[in-house]
């Protein structure tokens, strides 16, 4: 703790209002601030100082007695100003004050929290974060030493990258070469699938070939898969350059938006990649997001990860590995596969059924302590009975996560509802109010036609 100057009253609260440089921004929010300085020269100048340099409004001021400490004044400050500078002053004020206390009479509960996208069209500010690959390539890449090969994949990227909400996926005219490393993947993960993909699975797979053209000559294209999964399931697809952080790719599931790449693996190598391509996708991942049930076991772990800190992002993100990417489940008494990860690698998918790989029931807590392996084969994968069972696991491990508020997806708006406060609970609770009345309505006419 500094100090502050010793021209504070001591006994009433001292009013100051004090106007600094606004700066330009297109969302302002409205905090109050309570920290505690011993009563020493100079600190509330320091901390004062703190809000001027980072161009945040100060509204209002008050000082008082601690009520905690005889030696120390605390201090409140209303704040006007955008999300990133209340986010930077909190955290530069932890540095050199006690901060007692965050008071949110507006929006002002989310300064301290890590922005996360409110409506579908704000992943337009992170979609483009990818953080490996893209049209750049690693010198261990396949691809990399191939001139033509790099120049395709950065067209691929240039699209993805120009991409906005709204806009129709780009069609593309794939290369037969393309083409021909497609249909080697899709002909040997088919001989598998039968006995090796759950039963969701392979209900699915035959529709993507129904409604999107998927054929081991034809390549689906992504507006075609995202308006099937769109009925299907409320998914969408939206085109992405490469990786992106855990942050990011997971806040797009909130929405029920799957970042999916377009370009093809090199054809020197049609049955490694070292990340994520088409075939990956569509193979591994597409089928089962058609899944309603698997869907919203998808879009939760998505949910869960807006506004969570660093540490609990990257646990939802090891759960999300381990399972969508690498997860088994039990059906008729046998493992079968229904991770992306499995179901688009012949040799890993073969490995994991083999009986010789360690094979664990899912447990949140256990498995995000997991380490994700990205080069070899998974040293441990995790089994669940069903979806619906990983999904209560999850929905469990979800409440675990410190956050000052929750939130809830409403479909209507595609936006996200952040629940803090009564009033913002209430709206929910008559929605579902009315819900149960549509419910008992259902039931009341069920029982007269039935006679009951």
């Amino acid at each position: 703790d500094h100090g502050s100057p010793k021209t504070i009253n001591k006994s009433t609260f001292t009013k100051i209002e004090e106007n600094t440089e606004k700066k330009n921004t297109s969302e302002k929010e409205r905090a109050t601030i309570i920290f505690s300085l011993k009563n020493e020269v100079g600190g509330l100048v320091k901390a004062l100082k703190l809000f001027q340099e980072n161009h945040v409004n100060l509204v209002h001021i008050e000082s008082r007695k601690s009520k905690r400490r005889n030696s120390e004044f605390e201090i409140f400050v209303d704040c006007d100003s955008n999300h990133e500078q209340l986010n930077e002053i909190i955290h530069l004020l932890r540095k050199h004050v006690n901060v007692v206390d965050m008071d949110p009479p507006d929006n002002s509960y989310m300064y301290d929290v890590p922005w996360f996208p409110k409506k579908i069209s704000d992943l337009d500010k992170c979609a483009n974060r990818v953080l490996m690959y893209g049209s750049e390539l690693d010198a261990d890449h396949p691809g990399f030493k191939d001139n033509v090969y790099r120049k395709r994949r950065k067209y691929f990227a240039d699209l993805a990258m120009a991409y906005k909400h709204g806009d129709p996926i780009p069609r593309i005219e794939f290369t037969q070469e393309e083409v021909k490393t497609w249909g080697v993947v899709y002909r040997e993960l088919n001989k598998l699938y039968p006995t090796h993909a759950c039963r969701e699975y392979l209900k699915n797979l035959p529709l993507l070939s129904k409604f999107c053209e998927c054929r081991e000559d034809n390549i689906p294209q992504l507006e075609d898969v995202s308006r099937f999964l769109k009925e299907r399931s409320g998914f969408t697809i939206r085109p992405v350059a490469g990786y992106l952080s855990p942050r990011d790719f997971l806040a797009g599931l909130a929405f029920r938006v799957f970042h999916c790449t377009q370009y093809v693996r090199h054809s020197t190598d049609p049955l490694y990649t070292p990340e994520p391509d088409t075939c990956h996708e569509l193979l591994g991942h597409v089928p089962l997001l058609a899944e309603p049930s698997f869907a919203q076991f998808s879009q939760e772990i998505g949910l869960a990860s807006l506004g969570a800190s660093d540490d609990s992002v990257q646990k939802l993100a090891t759960c999300y590995f381990f399972t969508v990417e690498f997860g088994l489940c039990k059906q008729e008494g046998r493992l079968r596969a229904y991770g992306a990860g499995l179901l688009s690698s012949i040799s890993e998918l073969k490995h994991a059924l083999s009986g010789n790989a360690r094979i664990m029931p899912f447990d949140p807590k256990v498995t995000c302590k997991q380490e994700c392996i990205i080069t070899t084969f998974q040293d441990v994968y995790f089994v669940s009975d069903s979806f619906e069972e990983a999904k209560v696991k999850m929905r469990e491990f979800a409440k675990t996560i410190k956050r000052p508020f929750t939130v809830r997806y409403n479909p209507y708006t595609q936006s996200v509802d952040v629940l803090k406060d009564t009033p913002s609970i209430n709206s929910v609770v008559e929605e579902l109010r009315h819900e149960l009345d549509i419910v008992g309505d259902a039931l009341n006419r069920l029982n007269k036609q039935l006679g009951v």
